[in-house]
């Protein structure tokens, strides 16, 4: 791996660990300005709309300018998104605008792979682009409660050092926004440094209905191509199911393990270690050329999560997340490397990210509509159970029951219908 590759990994550790911590900070802003509880979740959907609104146009500019240069502006605008909601717009539409920027920083990220390595590096730069960014996660949540103490250090000497301005700046939840700014502004000044490379594809036109007409044309290719259909499929599935699993984590926690909510937010993390055990473990043991052989291990994923029925002390819990964590991240990483790969091939890698990101936030809506619907359904569930259940009891025993024999039975399928094609065929 050349320097330029790892420029690009700490732009991208940079404008990652930002975005999970500003989450933290916007929720916090929301608790300040007394919003209603039901705005939290809102505050998500207001980030993942934009990646399936603007799918038809991202993966178009991303492909159409340098990628260093995507990701230096998505990043600008990320850092709008901050200084705005520090100035008093509203946080939704704030975060709504850091959601725009992260819509249009995805395809870049991962499309410059394709671009400045070869496929035979695609597997194990995308096991560092993943481990990289579940380690953004787990900081980010480090960092975003660390932000927010009120006792920080930093945050004391600020209040007393500066002058009193008038605006809302120097709030707990105003400097952890702040922070997350310079974290940004960090990013886009790496992504300066990031190499030009020749770009894959650029488009003829650049009117809203041909770039809408591009991105359906780009969506039927990659989903009537063979190895595209599968490895789409496989990811789609994999953050649908995700989305859902680490709320159902808080529940079963507090159910079956008996933690507070502080111990259970911190259980989350730990299925994110082992997605990066896992990714590790795919650049270690898996080549582009045989990537479709991990689709057993999605097919025994499902048994494990089904294990969470009868789990009830939590350093099983803690074993049965890893495990999950590094079963998901063995069979997700090479995926994403064959995605890219084909993508790479059929329309450019911008336009086939676009398309991954939107079908897998529609999978994650969807997902998360059902579980609302199962949740919503508890008390009627328990009557026909029929069993001594606590409140939630039942709808998580549904939850995990769905989700285990979904991700086993749409991966046993995958896996029967396409493990006879030879990936080298498709080179």
């Amino acid at each position: 791996m050349t320097f330029g590759f790892y420029t690009i990994l700490l732009a991208q550790f940079l404008s990652a660990l930002a975005d999970n911590t500003l989450l933290f900070a916007a929720i916090a802003l929301l608790r300040e300005q007394s919003a209603p509880p039901e705005y939290v979740p809102i505050l998500q959907q207001f980030f993942v709309v934009s990646y399936i609104v603007l799918a038809p146009f991202v993966g178009a500019f991303s492909d159409a300018l340098p990628k260093g240069r995507v990701m230096f502006i998505s990043n600008l605008i990320k850092i709008v998104g901050c200084a705005i909601m520090m100035l008093g717009i509203n946080p939704l539409y704030a975060y709504a605008l850091v959601g725009l920027g992260a819509a249009a920083y995805s395809p870049a990220k991962y499309g410059i792979l394709t671009e400045y390595l070869p496929p035979s590096q695609l597997v194990l730069a995308n096991s560092w682009m993943e481990g990289l960014t579940v380690m953004a996660i787990i900081l980010g949540a480090v960092f975003g409660g660390w932000l927010l103490n009120p006792q920080l250090p930093v945050f004391l000497w600020l209040q007393n050092a500066l002058p009193p301005t008038g605006l809302p700046l120097l709030t707990q939840p105003h400097f952890a926004i702040l922070m997350v700014l310079l974290a940004y502004l960090g990013a886009a000044i790496v992504n300066l440094y990031i190499p030009r490379v020749q770009r894959d594809h650029t488009l003829p036109h650049k009117n809203p209905w041909f770039l809408i007409m591009d991105f359906i044309t780009s969506f039927r290719k990659l989903w009537n191509d063979p190895l595209g259909k599968v490895s789409l499929a496989v990811t789609t599935l994999f953050w649908g199911v995700g989305s859902n699993l680490r709320l159902m984590v808080l529940v079963w926690a507090t159910l079956q393990l008996h933690l507070d909510l502080e111990k259970s937010t911190q259980l989350t993390a730990v299925s994110a270690v082992g997605i990066a055990v896992g990714a590790i473990a795919a650049a270690r043991w898996v080549h582009l050329e045989n990537s479709l052989r991990v689709l057993p291990v999605g097919i025994a994923m499902g048994g494990v999560i089904l294990c969470m029925l009868v789990v009830s002390h939590w350093p099983t819990a803690v074993a049965l997340l890893i495990v999950s964590g590094a079963m998901g991240g063995f069979f997700v990483v090479p995926m994403n490397a064959l995605l890219q790969h084909r993508g790479h091939q059929l329309m450019g890698a911008g336009h086939s990210i676009a398309v991954q990101n939107f079908n897998e936030n529609i999978s994650i809506l969807f997902m998360l509509g059902i579980y609302a619907l199962i949740i919503r359904m508890d008390g009627p569930l328990r009557n026909w159970i029929r069993l001594p259940l606590a409140d939630s009891q039942a709808s998580f025993y549904v939850s995990v029951i769905f989700l285990g024999l979904l991700i086993s039975g749409i991966m046993w399928w995958l896996y029967r219908r396409y493990r006879h094609l030879d990936c080298k065929d498709f080179s």
